[in-house]
């Protein structure tokens, strides 16, 4: 019997579907409408918002048997003069970022604009209150909606802009159109003929012995065309970020014993997308469950069972030891001692992960995917499948947010093997509650931190002991211990430091890279100590880190002389008056300093490279640099238009894809601008030279390529050198605080100096969204495990809405002597969300004298 049909309108055309489909899954599958975004599939996110009878409605939610003979409209939708303007509007405020949010942003700020014309800050935040955005942290996106508003509500025609593309100019984001509107392609958005769909089977619990995988039944199912086990797997079943370790296991075999909830057991394989979930509970699993290691103290206990194979389950120990702490501290006037704790926490990036893999020729794949290098799924992957990476043809997608999260492999590797066993286009989603439970996640941190000074205020030495769970498997925590590690001490002029780290194996989710890699924990202990520090001298939270900050010259804690370009101090007195007017006016300042590495740094080889290639008389822009919101086409778009005077409608950034662009490393640790911008400039540099030969003709040049690579210098940890080079470049900042009398964050003031800033407003627009995200990872946010099981969904995260976001303003801090790497730029990504924690946290300090050492802060406002 044929399922009941339902008729409405979507854009203006009578369409019909299945009465019990939900209109998420109608407009995209069936319509082939993908400017609908699928964010969370519970109405959480905002993502999938559309119209229904003009109003703002989550596709997500409603069924199409709730919506005979209504009206649906969708992005696509939208009148020629809509999508002009809200393309001009979004574009000129600099509110797009991954940009997965943004046709939900539209969708909603048209429900409200075309009932007001010229609505109120508070009208504004009201109506996206349901959407939310991970990059932006709102501001932008509300100055977008107000100048929408301007231009319809004087019918105005939309100023045509045109740019030099220069460096320090406000040059739109290349990729602004398409993401406004919802025309380009992130992975889910991707279909080809015969298309399979993919999903995992995954453990009840975290620590289970695989006695039997049983899918006899499962296979009986009519939509079921496989289900692949441990012994498909051609190559290495063990894969891992870090391809020295390589612990992480493709599918846990027969006889195995799982890690955690997101460990994959059996890959169910279908015709249909919808019939995965059904399929997958046919798969029997004969378990026997195990006692899970949930705590570092737990795995490091005597007699506990190895995770890995790794002595107490420890997965890294590193000790950093400048000078005598212990004698230092002895004769330091006033010295703090205090424990800090801070959770696991979700990167929450709007688009949840997804992959398509196909054939390509008669030993190849072609991987379709949105992580954060091509380079390294194509080596994971290649390994899996035991052939050369070169047969593994990896292309970048649009990224819906990354944030670090999007580093490990998750659906890429799963993909590859069906496609390869079934010889055809396969493609694997997570839901959002798979995303929750797989991904690895901010780690989880227990430090003791102990901090001296003489009796003016000025630091000494200090020691620490940081416990990182690092869960499951390696991913990135080794690296994330080392900067927790090496920026322990502060942006600061003192030398003695004891700074002793292990980062240990658990039952839990993985920890991994997220925005402040291990910074943001170690920071939050210090800044804290530095205020209990001050009350004790007698002067303010403000004075002690002007006394402190480092300057040109002088040496870091971790032994590296900072460089004539750091403008700390500048920053700190940024924020001087601001400071003084809110203590003058009965409100309560924080104040924190942070600083952030560009690049890998400690010894690590880490080369940045780009190709440009004259094709049919535009530079071709070649680099595998990801672009994960923070704008990276755009920032190697200027850098060339700034080398070469030539405008940017002569240059096309390509999307990242291993037969075209070189390997430029892995977006990560802040290193894209410095070293892929660096090679950038380099290749630039051949290209104007051979231009000059040409007497400026781009058409002689017509076929040749021009490449350009840097290679980041600088010394390991531990390094018997006096004075070792730990990071080619730092980025600083300096954040301010305000709550008003009931304890609200009113305002936070932020200066930066991040070096020659490449797009000023693009860079306002990552710091407000990792304000936001720091603010977030103070107040509300959490990942709460119950014996290491997730129990968080999207709408449980704390994750900040419009409504509640600050006043933010943005200080950029011009440095005197501009380091030389891409022109003078560094990176701001993830400093951006350092400091706002601690800020935050002396700002509560400062209302009622209370520390709060745990995270979330607890007896807040807001919690």
């Amino acid at each position: 019997m044929s399922e009941e049909k339902s008729a409405l309108f979507v854009n203006g055309r009578e369409v019909s579907g299945g009465a019990g489909r939900k209109l998420l899954d109608f407009l995209r599958e069936d319509l082939g409408l993908s400017a609908v975004k699928n964010g969370c599939g519970s109405g959480a996110c905002g993502a999938c918002t559309v119209l229904v009878d003009g109003k703002p409605t989550r596709a997500c939610i409603p069924i199409l048997g709730k919506l005979t003979g209504k009206s649906v409209v969708t992005p696509e939708g939208l009148s020629e003069r809509e999508k002009e303007v809200y393309t001009y509007a979004f574009s000129e405020a600099g509110a797009v970022q991954c940009g997965f949010c943004i046709p939900g942003m539209v969708m909603s700020a048209k429900a409200l604009l075309d009932g007001n014309r010229d609505p109120s800050d508070g009208d504004i935040r009201k109506a996206i209150r349901p959407n939310i955005c991970r990059c932006t942290g709102y501001v932008k996106i509300m100055d977008a909606i107000r100048l929408a508003a301007s231009l319809f509500r004087q019918d105005a025609p939309v100023p045509k802009r045109s740019f030099t593309g220069s460096l320090g100019e406000n040059f739109h984001r290349v990729d602004a159109a398409v993401k406004t509107l919802g025309t380009g392609k992130y992975a889910d958005d991707l279909s080809f003929k015969g298309m399979l769909h993919a999903s995992a089977v995954r453990p009840p619990h975290p620590r289970i012995r695989v006695l039997r995988i049983d899918a006899s039944r499962a296979l009986a199912h009519p939509d079921c065309v496989a289900v692949l086990t441990a012994r498909d797997v051609p190559g290495n079943i063990k894969i891992g970020h870090l391809a020295f370790i390589s612990d992480y296991d493709v599918m846990i075999a027969e006889g195995g014993v799982t890690r955690f909830v997101g460990d994959a057991l059996a890959l169910v394989v279908c015709t249909k997308r919808e019939s995965l979930a059904a399929v997958k509970d046919l798969v029997n699993i004969d378990y026997e469950e195990l006692e899970p290691l949930t705590s570092p103290a737990a795995a490091m206990a005597d007699g506990a069972p190895l995770i890995h194979q790794k002595e107490r389950n420890i997965l890294s120990h590193e000790h950093l030891v400048r000078g005598d702490a212990d004698a230092a501290l002895a004769k330091s006037k006033y010295v703090v001692s205090r424990h800090y704790s801070a959770p696991f926490t979700e990167h929450a990036f709007m688009e949840c992960e997804c992959a398509v893999a196909l054939p390509e020729g008669d030993d190849g794949i072609i991987l379709y995917a949105a992580g954060q290098s091509i380079y390294d799924e194509q080596r994971e992957c290649s390994r899996m499948l035991g052939i050369p990476p070169e047969k593994v043809h990896v292309k970048g997608m649009l990224v819906g947010g990354g944030f670090g999260g999007k580093e490990d492999m998750s659906v890429q590797h799963h993909a590859c093997l069906a496609a390869w066993v079934l010889k055809k286009p396969v493609k694997v989603a997570l839901s959002r509650e798979e995303s929750l439970r797989v991904h690895p996640k901010r780690h989880a941190m227990e430090m003791d931190f102990t901090t001296g000074c003489d009796e003016r205020g000025f630091l000494t030495a200090m020691k620490a002991v940081i416990i990182s769970d690092t869960g499951a498997y390696a991913s990135l925590g080794g690296p994330v211990l080392q900067r927790a590690c090496t920026h322990a001490a502060g942006p600061y002029n003192y030398q003695v430091i004891d700074v002793d780290g292990k980062a240990v194996y658990t039952n839990n989710p993985p920890g991994g890279a997220f925005r402040g890699f291990g910074v943001c924990q170690s920071c939050f202990a210090t800044e804290n100590n530095l205020n209990l520090l001050a009350e004790m001298v007698g002067i303010s939270p403000w004075e002690i880190r002007l006394r402190n900050v480092i300057r040109p010259g002088q040496t870091l804690p971790n032994g590296q002389i900072a460089g004539d370009d750091v403008e700390l101090e500048a920053c700190v007195f940024a924020l001087k008056d601001r400071y003084h007017r809110a203590r003058a006016a009965g409100k309560y300042p924080g104040i924190a300093c942070a600083f952030k590495n560009s690049g890998l740094g400690v010894g690590l080889p880490d080369t940045g490279r780009c190709i440009l290639s004259v094709e049919e008389g535009v530079v071709h822009i070649r680099t595998s640099a990801a672009c994960i919101g923070q704008g990276m086409a755009t920032v190697t778009t200027q850098i060339v238009c700034e080398t070469l005077r030539i405008p940017p409608e002569l240059t096309f950034a390509e999307p990242p894809d291993t037969r075209r662009t070189p390997n430029s490393g892995t977006t990560t640790a802040s290193r894209q601008t410095v070293f892929t911008g660096e090679a950038v400039r380099r290749a630039a540099l051949l290209l104007k030279a051979a231009l000059e030969e040409a007497g400026g003709d781009l058409s002689r040049l017509e076929g040749r390529e021009f490449s350009g690579e840097y290679l980041g210098v600088t010394d390991p940890l531990g390094s018997d050198k006096p004075n070792p080079v730990s990071h080619v470049a730092y980025g600083y900042a300096a954040t301010l605080v305000v709550l008003d009398q009931e304890g609200r964050v009113e305002e936070i003031t932020a200066a930066y100096d991040i070096g020659r800033v490449v797009n000023p407003k693009a860079a306002e627009g990552q710091i407000e969204g990792g304000i936001l995200m720091g603010m977030g990872y103070a107040l509300t946010e959490d990942f709460p495990l119950e014996k290491g099981i997730p129990r968080a969904k999207y709408g449980t995260l704390g994750l900040i809405r419009a409504t509640e976001a600050p006043s933010m303003e943005i200080l950029f801090v011009k440095p005197k002597h501009p380091a030389g790497l891409a022109y003078g730029a560094k990176g701001v990504g993830e400093l951006a969300t350092i400091p706002v924690c601690p800020a935050i946290g002396g700002a509560y300090y400062a209302k009622d004298g209370i520390l709060r050492s745990k995270l979330p802060m607890e007896n807040t406002f807001y919690h």
